[in-house]
């Protein structure tokens, strides 16, 4: 999506948008559009390294480990989207289209290597927000989700939100991390647990902020959502097995007489009774989850878009990044919608949206003014 007589950025965002995941792109986005809403145009650098974009691929590939390893898991992953058929090609359509339409400009060339960012002509650079300081997903540290490229233009690095997907790094990757920090000038963080390790290698305070889906109003999502024909329905979304959760929306489901609808990018354990759509993209899971009756996930994600579109929600723990949930729920008073050790909250509990929103709000500019006082152009 682009601006009629649009400014020419002077901003680039370097971050996951070439993954096909709801909440990288949805994070992408809600940073972007919030600097230009603000009067800071903004790109998202199209950084699209294979190590990153060839885990969606029809034959997958990722560099994990050796040769063995990586032909190992590139089949199970290709046979996983053998049995999706002609839904793996409908999902890659939908991801595709909303990168092109609201993250990537027209006429921006594709970058697959490091030594291309050479010729960008940003002066500042935001990495972030998602696990961009994460090995295990970006296959090793990477110097270009630091910064740390070749590159005449560039004045300043600013990290925004960025995560290393949990409270520190395994101490093999110390030396290495600490050198490539050296590139970032100014540091904000996702998560506030992870705050003492980075000030291990930084004298500076490290703040932590908010994830960039939170940084627009409502009405701009709105605007990009694309929702389902159905209505009446109980939305369910797992970013890892929980057949906790899935039990849960069963007796919700018989409780209400409500159908399930849940949203999968891959095949997998599920109950034969739910509405399973393979195929939605970042539009379509926005719609899903504003036209929900109830929404019932451990997705961070999903269970952050259900508090600013107010839904009535329960959210469970994922078993690696439950601290993530924990902490904006904590944030915004709804520490009663979270289900955890067994115990099962009250779907129905009453809410105050005022509360939410005026914390929300107060989080948000904090966030903002971290942005305001190092996006300077």
């Amino acid at each position: 999506m682009e601006t009629v007589g649009r400014k020419k950025a002077d901003v680039g965002i370097i971050t996951f948008h070439c993954a096909d995941n709801y909440g990288a792109m949805l994070q992408a986005y809600g940073l972007k559009r919030y600097l230009e809403t603000s009067g800071v145009p903004a790109d998202i650098v199209p950084y699209e390294p294979p190590f990153m974009t060839g885990r969606h691929w029809w034959i997958p590939y990722i560099p994990i480990g050796g040769p063995k390893k990586c032909i190992r898991w590139g089949v199970t992953r290709w046979r996983a989207h053998k049995r999706m058929g002609t839904d793996f090609f409908r999902l890659r359509a939908n991801m595709r289209r909303f990168r092109r339409t609201y993250l990537v400009r027209r006429g921006q060339g594709r970058i697959l290597f490091a030594w291309q960012m050479k010729r960008l002509t940003y002066r500042c650079y935001i990495v972030g927000s998602d696990q961009i300081w994460n090995p295990a997903i970006t296959c090793g540290l990477r110097p270009v989700y630091f910064g740390a490229f070749e590159n005449r233009r560039k004045e300043k690095v600013a990290a925004y939100a960025a995560s290393l997907g949990g409270k520190a790094l395994e101490e093999r990757y110390d030396a290495e991390f600490s050198a490539l920090l050296a590139h970032v000038d100014v540091i904000s963080l996702r998560e506030a647990a992870a705050v003492p390790y980075i000030g291990k290698f930084r004298r500076e305070p490290i703040q932590a902020v908010l994830d960039p889906v939170f940084l627009p109003g409502k009405d701009e999502w709105e605007k990009i959502e694309k929702p389902p024909r159905r209505e009446g329905y109980i939305l369910l979304y797992a970013t890892e097995l929980d057949r906790d959760m899935i039990g849960y929306a069963r007796e919700l489901s018989e409780n209400t007489g409500l159908k399930v609808v849940e949203l999968r990018t891959n095949t997998g354990e599920t109950d034969k009774s739910f509405l399973v759509d393979y195929t939605a993209g970042p539009a379509e899971f926005l719609g899903y989850i504003h036209r929900a009756d109830y929404v019932v996930t451990n997705s961070f994600h999903m269970a952050a878009f259900s508090i600013i579109y107010e839904k009535r929600f329960l959210a469970f723990l994922h078993s690696s990044f439950g601290a993530r949930i924990h902490n904006i729920l904590q944030i915004h008073g709804l520490e009663s919608r979270l289900c955890e050790n067994g115990r099962r909250a009250d779907m129905n509990g009453t809410i105050d949206w005022e509360d939410v929103k005026r914390r929300r709000e107060s989080c948000a500019e904090e966030s903002k003014r971290f942005l305001t006082d190092h996006i300077r152009v």
